[in-house]
């Protein structure tokens, strides 16, 4: 049975912090920090069986996750995160772990014989923007991605904002011009994608991660017009070839 987060809100917070990989002492700390709105070292010592000395580690450790922030007064201060905030962090730290653990699987599972490069199907919006966030959480250096307006969504912006957080270069096409704007509002550094040539029409979307994991995504002739993708890892990819035809892979970034 699951725990009540009403009847025992601390309990249950500092159960969950400790699921997301968060000490005792900094998950205690943090729920302290969550109910105090901000508190010195002593004030937190006071209320959330920590040590005093034990505090500032634990500190140390919420910053590391931006779980925290420091006012510079004497004596010095720390404020929790809001929850909304909170749960953003974790979930995207959670989604990158994920998929760093769906791509070693398939590693392993390439032992069996199984090719890296075999292309696999997705049916409908939900499961290829899952994919589509798993390929951009695990990205390390580039991420390209050509869609209409309608297939940006602001999970993915948001997605896309951390990976250019992190270091990554992030190239976006095929927007209007004031969908654009708003996307370089979120991410300033976001470059723009020179196409060799115009996609088919039935496409709705195109990515490519690391020059290997590729998704194209395309809308099904039938009456119900679901929208159904290709993707691929591996560096020898027919996706990435396809793909690489129409938005020039070997193209250096433009920024507008």
């Amino acid at each position: 049975m699951s725990p009540d987060p009403r009847s025992n809100p601390q309990t249950v917070a500092i159960e969950q912090l400790e699921a997301f990989r968060l000490s005792t002492y900094a998950a205690r700390t943090f729920v302290a920090l969550s109910t105090l709105g901000s508190a010195t070292a002593k004030e937190v010592s006071d209320v959330a069986d920590v040590p005093r000395t034990r505090v500032y580690d634990a500190v140390d450790e919420l910053r590391e996750r931006e779980l925290v922030d420091i006012r510079q007064s004497s004596p010095r201060q720390f404020v929790a995160v809001s929850a909304e905030t909170t749960r953003r962090r974790l979930e995207a730290d959670a989604d990158r772990r994920l998929s760093l653990l769906s791509t070693a699987l398939a590693e392993l599972e390439a032992d069996d014989g199984t090719p890296l490069d075999e292309i696999r199907q997705l049916d409908g919006q939900s499961a290829i923007l899952d994919r589509l966030v798993s390929f951009v959480t695990a990205a390390d250096d580039e991420i390209t991605y050509l869609a209409g307006d309608d297939y940006l969504s602001a999970s993915l912006v948001e997605t896309l904002a951390a990976a250019a957080d992190r270091g990554v270069s992030v190239r976006i096409g095929g927007l209007s011009a004031d969908r654009r704007q708003k996307v370089t509002e979120q991410i300033p550094t976001v470059g723009s994608v020179p196409t060799n040539g115009e996609s088919p029409s039935v496409v709705t979307r195109l990515l490519v991660v690391d020059g290997s994991n590729t998704l194209v995504g395309f809308q099904r002739r039938n009456p119900t017009g679901d929208e159904q993708a290709l993707w691929s890892t591996g560096e020898a990819n027919s996706l990435k070839l396809l793909v690489g035809s129409i938005i020039g892979l070997d193209a250096s970034p433009e920024s507008d």
